[in-house]
């Protein structure tokens, strides 16, 4: 063998093996079966998004109700997302799921059906929207904690990471083709309200795969289940409190989610009144972005360990490159920092997910992820509403440098604050790869 064939050879093989390093989690059954339901309901749940995104802005012309609207979504999880973790951590998440999916399935019908039918108002919207983010509110701490049970500890951080893969891929496709669905039909109310009956229908996609996973694969036999006294929810929050690494993430994770990641409220007043464009370019812009957002999460999916240093470089850079593409001049400037604004994003977001579940106990990771899911989603209706505003006092591009800004320093102040607290000290280097960590100090 000469060594050019050794050469060609050994670079195959490297490929090979990163490539399976990368998506190792599918070779579980259950996990297949799991991605693949969320590929297709992900693709329809975005779709929606978008779509109820131009319809209240269509209806209302209004920065402020769009706020509105994204806020109610979200207000359910700042109430019972910790409520909702108890009970994925006292019931089988699996049967959770199906419920919570169902649920989901049926609003979007309902509210697809009064909107094709020409009986929508704004008002009903904001029901709507509501009483979804109610149902998340249960949905979303059994989804995320379910993923251990299904590959366990050691492929933890590559599944977390393929689902915000998944999540991304959804967000290329949902978004493009809920823009082709609103210009297609003559009325643009008409169009988003065939998007939501999609989204309706992608739902049994994600419950056929749930009754499809064998129980007797999943790894709970470790894990018990907890019980019906009072104080689950305050268990988790004491937990918390003893954990300055957890702690830091949280608070970091608290800006970013309130105020950083507003991009639902911010990208249709930037297509609208920046750049003057209709729903096509809306959806390509949010196209564009997760693509960024994908990339991010399959560099993610590499990784075999999840550390905190991670979520708090990824949120300052999240938030620098946030102030950069506030003061890009035109659409196709915006749209290439939107895509390293989505990778930072999911960097920060898929490793501080994963840092909350790979050290805790299991029969606290539902409660903890509770707190994370309150923390992280549940800023949205605070925040919401405030860029809303914002934007319309100020101006959109200085609501997003605001935005970028508060995640920088939020970033920067927990590091230096956990180094404070555990006794290290911070390092930094600036040439060749930027690089920030919190180490032990040296004597």
């Amino acid at each position: 063998m000469t060594e050019s064939d050794t050469t060609t050879n050994t670079t195959t093989s490297t490929t090979t093996s990163t490539t399976t390093s990368t998506f190792r989690s599918l070779r579980n059954r259950n996990y297949r079966l799991f991605a693949s339901g969320q590929v297709v309901s992900n693709t329809g749940t975005w779709m929606q998004r978008i779509a109820q995104d131009w319809l209240v802005l269509s209806l209302t012309h209004s920065g402020t109700a769009l706020g509105v609207v994204t806020a109610l979504q979200f207000l359910p999880i700042l109430l019972f997302s910790v409520w909702g973790g108890v009970l994925a951590d006292r019931f089988p998440k699996r049967t959770m799921l199906m419920i919570t999916q169902s649920s989901m399935g049926v609003l979007a019908a309902i509210l697809g059906l009064l909107t094709v039918s020409g009986h929508i108002t704004v008002w009903q919207i904001y029901v709507f929207a509501l009483l979804l983010g109610g149902v998340t509110a249960a949905d979303t701490p059994a989804r995320q904690s379910f993923v251990v049970e299904m590959v366990g500890p050691e492929d933890l951080q590559n599944a977390v990471s393929l689902n915000s893969a998944n999540f991304n891929l959804a967000r290329v496709v949902g978004p493009a083709v809920a823009g082709l669905f609103i210009g297609l039909f003559a009325s643009q109310v008409v169009g988003s309200g065939w998007a939501f009956l999609v989204n309706a229908v992608s739902y049994a996609a994600v419950v056929t795969g749930l009754a499809m996973i064998r129980t007797k694969d999943l790894h709970t036999g470790t894990v018990r289940r907890t019980g019906r006294g009072r104080g689950g929810q305050l268990e988790a929050f004491r937990y918390v409190r003893t954990r300055p690494d957890l702690m830091a993430v949280l608070v970091t994770i608290a800006v970013f989610g309130t105020l950083g990641l507003n991009f639902p409220v911010l990208l249709p007043l930037y297509t609208t009144q920046v750049f003057h464009s209709g729903a096509s370019a809306y959806g390509v812009i949010s196209a564009i972005m997760a693509a960024g957002s994908l990339v991010g999460a399959l560099l993610a999916a590499r990784r075999r360990e999840a550390r905190v240093r991670i979520v708090l470089v990824g949120a300052l850079i999240f938030g620098v490159l946030e102030v950069i593409a506030a003061g890009m001049p035109d659409i196709t400037s915006y749209s290439a920092v939107l895509t390293m604004v989505g990778l930072s994003s999911l960097t920060t977001a898929t490793t501080a997910n994963a840092v909350m579940q790979t050290t805790v106990a299991p029969e606290l990771r539902g409660r903890v992820t509770g707190v994370y899911v309150l923390v992280f989603m549940g800023g949205t209706p605070l925040g919401s509403p405030i860029v809303g505003w914002l934007a319309g006092q100020i101006g959109v591009r200085w609501t997003q440098s605001l935005c970028g800004l508060a995640t920088s320093v939020a970033a920067l102040g927990a590091a230096y604050w956990l180094a404070r607290t555990t006794d290290r000290q911070i390092r930094t280097r600036l040439l060749a790869r930027p690089h920030i960590a919190v180490v032990a100090r040296t004597a």
